[in-house]
């Protein structure tokens, strides 16, 4: 099969790359994706329903995330990708490249994807004060607002760290945490490249998985590329792409989900 071959051959190329080439991440992705160790394990947060990784549900339905954006030539990218292949996606924007880019933000919203807060300057959120969080939180959102004239309740913090603190101070704004499956991080910054990020998708692939990938990664093109192995595949394989708000309303309630988060 065509997608195999090409497959094997391009994770060779990529290990080879990946174990002899730096990996330069500036600017907004300057914080480690290593989960912290937060104050309760994930069950706890997940059966409460304060903080989402992925969605129970026997429907074929996928929801692809893009962070760090909007990026002047990889968002319009991705953005004509998912029209091509009828897919909707869930656009997770740091402020500061918002009010930079606003336009590519507003075509997002136009074109029936979903847009989240990631805070506005992408500062990490392990150890950050409370009036620091609430800060990044309002101008995060007061981009988007100015953007797109209407706010977001979806939040995901850089890093993918939590903790109680950050999960009251969410609900207090309105706002649900979203991070991803944890079997569906591309790694993408890394730029591990195009077949690597590609088959971490593909190998992985389950009922209501929340894939994590970036829109901006400094200097690289890779999660365009990937893109277009992604979609065509899962497409094929009868997954639906849809924006992470769509994937929470087909929630299959498993036994000892505790409704507390409404």
């Amino acid at each position: 099969m065509k997608y195999n071959r090409l497959l094997c051959a391009g994770i060779a190329v990529s290990l080879l790359c990946i174990s002899s080439c730096p990996t330069p991440y500036t600017n907004a992705q300057n914080t480690s994706y290593a989960s912290p160790a937060p104050t309760k394990g994930r069950a706890y947060y997940e059966e409460r329903g304060d903080i989402v990784w992925e969605v129970p549900t026997h429907r074929k339905l996928i929801a692809l995330t893009f962070d760090d954006g909007p990026d002047e030539s990889n968002t319009p990218a991705i953005l004509d990708l998912l029209q091509k292949y009828d897919a909707k996606a869930t656009f997770f924007v740091v402020g500061s490249r918002v009010e930079k880019l606003p336009h590519l933000v507003k075509r997002e919203r136009e074109e029936g994807h979903e847009v989240g807060n990631h805070t506005f300057l992408h500062s990490s959120f392990q150890y950050i004060s409370r009036n620091k969080a609430l800060s990044e939180l309002d101008q995060g959102q007061t981009s988007i607002v100015q953007a797109t004239g209407a706010g977001t309740h979806l939040f995901r913090p850089p890093g993918g760290s939590y903790n109680d603190s950050l999960v009251k101070l969410s609900k207090e704004k309105g706002l649900k945490i979203i991070l991803w499956s944890w079997h569906q991080d591309t790694l993408d910054w890394r730029k591990p490249g195009v077949y690597r990020i590609a088959d971490k998708v593909l190998r992985n692939a389950r009922n209501g998985d929340i894939v994590l990938m970036h829109d901006y990664v400094h200097q690289s093109t890779q999660t365009v590329e990937a893109l277009k192995i992604i979609l065509p595949e899962l497409k094929k394989r009868g997954y639906s792409f849809v924006t992470v708000s769509e994937l929470l309303s087909n929630r299959e309630k498993p036994d000892g989900l505790i409704e507390v988060n409404k």
